[in-house]
């Protein structure tokens, strides 16, 4: 039985979602916003939809606070997915987290990043290569996972041979996010943590040895510290570098398949795209607004609040769903519309205010990169079966995408 968009948004519960919702969340996002834009859930967390609301949130760092420590104890114990996630960069308030954003961003600078471009298109020529051999291609496993992947080894200067474990670990401990998390998903991300910290403790001891350069290698950046002798501690270093693996990976995989899946699905824009490769900025902008690579962001009220008229106590988990506000109508006209061309596109996919993502211009390089190569060589690619979704409310892309490309691009 379909319910109607009240009664959608009056039994909607994090904890108890169906497999139509995660196929397809925005109709219940649409409900949401219109019927309950703050709402509350059954485990007495706030969920909130509208694109004002969660804007309100991410720059009032005085009242919506980052820190897990509270939030996560419950759901990890004395766990080391707690530690993980207790003191790497996303979950922390300032000071702690300007401290450590500093010294990421320093080697994230507009020059570093340029310095990446002509070794990234060079791996995605690569993997262009590849594929074209290839009578069907899956696009997550056969590209879109291979860059995100290259590119932080790189950052960190992982040996090429050791960086086959990465991806894996990675999946491991973000699927341990999840709103609810079994027992198998719990083990497999604490165990993924506990192998990290083994493999980045001989990384980070041999870096010590032999210093690479601090305006390319983060790692040995994360080392040295500031000129003004500020350092991380040890594990703040060691989960800091799991973060950057965690943070560049999965969302730039998604957004690079969710990008040339929903481009499949709007051929019209496609073919736009194909025909004006100038509009590939404004193309990574719409994907990342259209199908948000992370849905949903999370808070904790450190003092009561007010919002839309609806009172927040201090205290309260609140979940702020970045999907819904970045198809809002009030900020995005016809937002359910796939628009390359799009723009303005304040689109909240890398969040805003103090906590902005720290890597975005590097994320969306990749983007326009993976995708305006694979449209010039591949440009009539057509999906071959059903792609699969990631099975995950948090972050949103594929497992699979089954793709036949035909010979140099001629399908």
């Amino acid at each position: 039985m379909k319910l109607d968009a009240c009664e959608l948004a009056a039994s909607f519960d994090l904890e108890k979602l169906t497999p139509e919702f995660y196929a397809n969340p925005y109709p219940t996002y649409r409900a949401l916003r219109e019927h309950a834009p703050v709402k509350r859930l059954p485990n007495g967390s706030w969920f909130l939809t509208r694109y004002d609301d969660l804007v309100s949130a991410y720059k009032n760092t005085r009242v919506f606070s980052s820190d897990k420590k509270k939030e996560f104890s419950p759901k990890y114990g004395d766990s080391l997915l707690y530690e993980h996630h207790t003191t790497s960069l996303v979950f922390n308030d300032p000071p702690a987290h300007t401290r450590v954003r500093r010294l990421i961003t320093g080697a994230l600078s507009p020059r570093a990043i340029a310095g990446m471009e002509p070794d990234l298109i060079a791996l995605v020529d690569r993997l262009l290569n590849a594929i074209a051999a290839k009578d069907e291609v899956d696009l997550i496993d056969d590209f879109a996972a291979a860059i995100p992947i290259e590119v932080i080894g790189n950052l960190l200067d992982v040996p090429q041979d050791e960086r086959e474990p990465l991806r894996g670990w990675s999946l491991a401990i973000l699927g341990a996010l999840e709103p609810v998390v079994s027992p198998d998903v719990f083990a497999r991300g604490n165990q993924a943590v506990e192998d990290f910290l083994l493999y980045l403790e001989t990384l980070v001891t041999r870096r010590r040895a032999r210093p690479g350069n601090p305006e390319r290698d983060v790692l040995t950046r994360l080392i040295q510290g500031e000129d003004n002798g500020e350092r991380l501690t040890e594990k703040e270093l060691l989960h800091n570098c799991i973060f950057l693996l965690n943070a560049g990976h999965e969302t730039t995989t998604n957004l690079i398949g969710n990008g040339l899946v929903a481009l499949s699905d709007h051929p019209a824009e496609k073919q736009r795209l194909i025909e004006n490769p100038t509009l590939i900025k404004t193309a990574v902008e719409e994907i990342l607004r259209f199908e948000s690579s992370n849905q949903l962001g999370n808070r904790m009220t450190v003092e009561p609040f007010e919002l839309g008229g609806v009172a927040v106590p201090a205290g309260t988990p609140v979940t702020l769903c970045i999907g819904a506000a970045n198809r809002d109508p009030a900020q995005f006209a016809d937002p359910e519309r796939l628009d390359v061309g799009r723009t303005p596109n304040r689109h909240l996919a890398f969040g805003t205010g103090a906590h902005q993502c720290a890597g975005m211009a590097l994320a969306r390089l990749e983007g326009a990169i993976a995708i305006s190569r694979f449209l010039t060589r591949f440009p009539k690619y057509q999906l071959s079966g059903a792609p699969v979704r990631g099975g995950r409310v948090r972050f949103r892309g594929f497992l699979s995408v089954p793709c036949r490309v035909g010979e140099d691009g001629r399908a």
